[in-house]
């Protein structure tokens, strides 16, 4: 009976969730590799409502498919999966074929260690070149307010805790911004994250990313998980700009017109009800996590 429980607990330690959306070019062949190396872990597939065969596809390939009736976002898939993964560890992967499975191994190498183990492209793993140097200036911003080097924001690829995920999920978007939220939300939380360096594969049909709709998202979100969990980060380099703008206008007038202008004023006020109004935002998060884990 022992024995049986055992290989219980060793089947659900591991789950695997792949996200996916119109995925059937692909999707069975990155399953069966799955099942291949990983005969023990659950591969889960949520299927954000798919039009083609992605479902079908998936359960011959011997899946555990959660679908949706329609398609409401990569998020929402991630979120579906953590709340009915079995197992206590999860593995967030795309089913586009990009990620290589043998790579799930090297980041369960650091699960007792890390709260979050992440898979970090190169530059040469970017989708382009524009959405490199988009996701290196978001990695630079979220650098910046979570004061910890970031090196791939938004990979979705990464290895997490279930219990500790869950404690996360009434954050995480709908669309694909989901990783920029969990990777700020647990590092402002002072939970630990690994980034592990991967390769990835060119991915097989059309990304569904747009560029400037999800870039716009995506520098939204990380404005405001700043603002959640580091007001200050946020309200202080903006105070400070109107503070420099404020000084050098007054000292321009004053020079040039021996006077102190209603716009400078306008300035120097607006600096200071913007940092007043970030240290009280920063009280206010305090106060949140003081009844928080």
């Amino acid at each position: 009976m022992s024995e049986l429980t055992d290989k219980t607990q060793q089947k659900t330690a591991v789950s695997i969730i792949l996200p996916a959306f119109n995925e059937e070019i692909v999707i069975d062949k990155t399953i069966r590799l799955l099942k291949e190396i990983y005969q023990d872990y659950e591969i889960l597939v949520i299927d954000d409502g798919s039009t083609d065969d992605t479902m079908r596809k998936a359960m011959d390939a011997g899946a555990n498919v959660w679908p949706h009736p329609y398609n409401m976002g990569n998020g929402a898939a991630i979120k579906t999966g953590i709340r009915n993964a079995r197992g206590e560890w999860i593995i967030m992967m795309d089913a586009d074929g990009q990620h290589d499975p043998a790579d799930i191994a090297r980041l369960l190498e650091y699960k007792d260690r890390f709260d979050m183990v992440v898979g970090a492209r190169n530059m040469e793993g970017q989708a382009s070149l524009h959405r490199g140097l988009a996701n290196w200036a978001y990695n630079r911003l979220a650098s910046f307010v979570t004061k910890f080097r970031v090196e791939d924001l938004t990979s979705g690829f990464r290895l997490i805790k279930k219990d500790t995920a869950q404690q996360f999920i009434y954050l995480l978007p709908n669309t694909f911004s989901y990783p920029t939220t969990l990777t700020m939300a647990y590092l402002r939380c002072g939970r630990t994250v690994k980034y592990v360096p991967i390769n990835v594969a060119r991915r097989k049909g059309k990304s569904k990313i747009k560029l400037l709709r999800d870039g716009t998202r995506f520098f939204l979100i990380i404005t405001k998980i700043a603002t959640l969990f580091s007001p200050l980060r946020v309200f202080l380099p903006v105070s400070l700009l109107f503070f420099l703008l404020g000084s050098g206008y007054y000292a321009y007038t004053f020079i040039t017109a021996h006077r102190f202008s209603n716009m400078s004023a306008l300035l120097l006020s607006s600096s200071v009800i913007i940092f007043m109004m970030g240290l009280v935002s920063e009280q206010i998060t305090q106060a949140r996590y003081d009844r928080t884990q």
